[in-house]
């Protein structure tokens, strides 16, 4: 197998919840050694996240858990025990890269500031994600994914007229400043391969936001317009350019749905043939692009008439065969289990857990034709390699391992 691009690089990973593991996890996929330091006592609130195999969470049992945290290692290190805190020295002494998500100042708290760390690992890669970074006025404010979106101007540009904005829904900026996290990482290494130099990579979640809201900026500075929900459609209709039909429509079963979008004349008369040319669609008001979106609403019921008496993926076969841009409102589980451009890629995988059993899981993105990245295991059991990273990563003999132990450093 060829080599994975980030072989002999290890990571270690303070980190917890979703941005820090999410950073983690991809320099894991693409080969990076990365140990996830761990404490019984206050453990990831994510190992007891659901979904959840059997009828109560454990510390190894949570599918949300083994999501983010598969091809890494586990150690438990009570770094608030003296002999704990020297532990951590050692395993920064031995890996390329810290990695955490704690809020501004923790680390400094602990004693291990940058400055310390550089003292421990002249060459060290420290890469901090916090709310607002480690430098300004609001260093010390937290946040987490839906706060962050909310400070960062994007829950304000989602939702409809009239109501309450909406917001992104999951915590998408913890995502995000994860992925900004692995960039920012491996560009790191890069410029450490060419000068020898580390250095401290300080990412603030809400910045990795306001980048997104790109479009609602451009808008103002071209053309003077503010974003502001009550001048859009509502809905899913679309507004620049102009087009109808243009939403959503409900479709036989529980909650099913499609998107059919109209642009033009000739797409409409598809739509017509391919519904079977009802008589209301011969309608004077719905022959051109205007009189359709003059008169949305009758169009759009028209159209729901016959959708919901069929299938979603029924209904968007076929009308991708007749030239009509349509696609199924997909839910979790059809994308793992019916979507085919998923399975040709060989999106899905399972990989044996002990308490999970054969589990799924998704693939590495992106795809490298030469370096792919892989899955090589499931998430680590809480501890699994503790033992294993003291021994032969840090070279403590099986006695000092069982003295630290003994004291309460590993738990």
């Amino acid at each position: 197998m060829t080599e994975l691009p980030l072989a002999g690089i290890r990571v270690c990973d303070l980190t917890w919840v979703i941005a820090g593991p999410t950073a983690t996890r991809i320099l894991a996929d693409f080969g990076a050694e990365v140990v996830r330091v761990e404490h019984g006592q206050a453990a990831d609130p994510i190992r007891f996240g659901r979904p959840i195999a059997g009828e109560r969470p454990t510390l190894n049992n949570s599918g949300f858990f083994n999501y983010f945290n598969r091809n890494k290692k586990s150690v438990l290190l009570n770094v608030r025990h003296p002999l704990g805190m020297e532990v951590l020295e050692r395993l920064i002494r031995a890996s390329d890269v810290v990695i955490e998500n704690f809020s501004s100042g923790v680390l400094e708290s602990w004693g291990l500031d940058y400055a310390a760390q550089r003292a421990i690992n002249p060459g060290i890669i420290y890469c901090s994600i916090s709310g607002f970074g480690h430098t300004g006025r609001d260093r010390h404010y937290t946040t987490w994914g839906p706060t962050a979106q909310a400070l960062s101007g994007l829950t304000l540009m989602s939702g409809l007229p009239g109501k309450p904005p909406a917001g992104w829904g999951y915590s998408y900026l913890d995502h995000t400043a994860g992925y900004y996290a692995a960039i920012a990482v491996m560009m790191a290494l890069h410029h450490r391969n060419r000068t020898g130099e580390g250095q401290w990579v300080d990412i603030a979640q809400v910045e990795t936001g306001m980048v997104l809201a790109g479009p609602a900026v451009l808008d103002f500075t071209v053309n003077g317009r503010s974003w502001l929900r009550e001048g859009m459609p509502p809905g899913n209709r679309a507004w620049e350019p102009a087009m109808a039909p243009h939403n959503t429509y409900r479709c036989a079963g529980e909650d099913r749905w499609v998107a059919i979008a109209v642009r033009n004349d000739a797409e409409w008369e598809a739509l017509r043939r391919a519904m079977g040319e009802p008589a209301w669609t011969a309608d004077a008001r719905f022959a051109t692009a205007a009189g359709r979106l003059a008169h949305q609403e009758e169009l759009d019921r028209g159209i729901e008439a016959w959708t919901r008496e069929r299938d979603a993926y029924a209904v968007m076969d076929t009308l991708q065969a007749a030239g009509v841009p349509a696609g199924v409102c997909q839910t979790a589980g059809d994308r793992v289990e019916r979507d085919p451009q998923l399975a040709a890629r060989g999106w899905w995988t399972t990989m044996p857990h002990p308490e999970l059993g054969d589990a799924g899981i998704d693939g590495v993105a992106p795809r490298l034709s030469k370096t792919p990245g892989t899955n090589r295991t499931a998430s680590p059991l809480i501890g699994e390699h503790t033992y294993e990273v003291m021994t032969s990563m840090l070279g403590m003999s099986a006695e000092e391992y069982a003295e630290l132990e003994a004291q309460g450093v590993f738990m």
